[in-house]
């Protein structure tokens, strides 16, 4: 079984790539600085407000944007805060893209908790940092501190630098 996984790797770095695989792995966010003081934009095609619930609809192009960080899908879900300022929760579904200027997240669904600065994104998740991916079944994003964590299934790949 070693002798498998020796290969396997001889064979990754002859290709001109490393992977690596794991359960879990941390990752850094190398993007713009994350700023909770700024206005949060909701845009879409279609608005549904039900005050009963404190909660709003967005449906079609739907996005959230706070400064350069942008989270966009199908449909957003927005909860409001019980006195009325500001946004608490946001759940995004639906060909889920979240990027922070310069990394792309992707997934089936994600859950911004606004207060915590933490999204949490599920379903076929792939992040791209430059030429490098990672892959797994949860993303969590602590966006104050500029981390976050892949779970499940997790696969990894980098592109080595080129030689100068």
């Amino acid at each position: 079984m070693i002798k498998i996984w020796k290969t396997f790797l001889v064979l990754a770095l002859l290709c001109g790539a490393q992977t690596a695989f794991a359960q879990a792995t941390s990752i850094g966010l190398n993007g713009a600085a994350y700023d909770g003081s700024l206005p949060v934009e909701v845009t879409a095609d279609t608005l549904s407000v039900d005050q009963n619930s404190s909660s709003a609809v967005f449906e079609g192009n739907a996005k959230v944007t706070q400064g350069a960080i942008q989270l966009g899908a199908d449909a957003i879900h927005i909860n409001y805060q019980t006195d009325g300022d500001g946004i608490s929760r946001v759940e995004a579904s639906g060909g889920v893209t979240f990027t922070n200027g310069t990394e792309i997240a992707e997934a089936e669904n994600a859950v911004y908790l606004v207060g915590d600065a933490e999204i949490t994104m599920t379903g076929g998740v792939l992040l791209l940092q430059g030429p490098n991916t990672i892959s797994g079944d949860m993303l969590v994003l602590d966006l104050e501190a500029g981390t976050g964590k892949m779970q499940g299934n997790v696969k990894t790949v980098f592109t080595p630098a080129k030689a100068k």
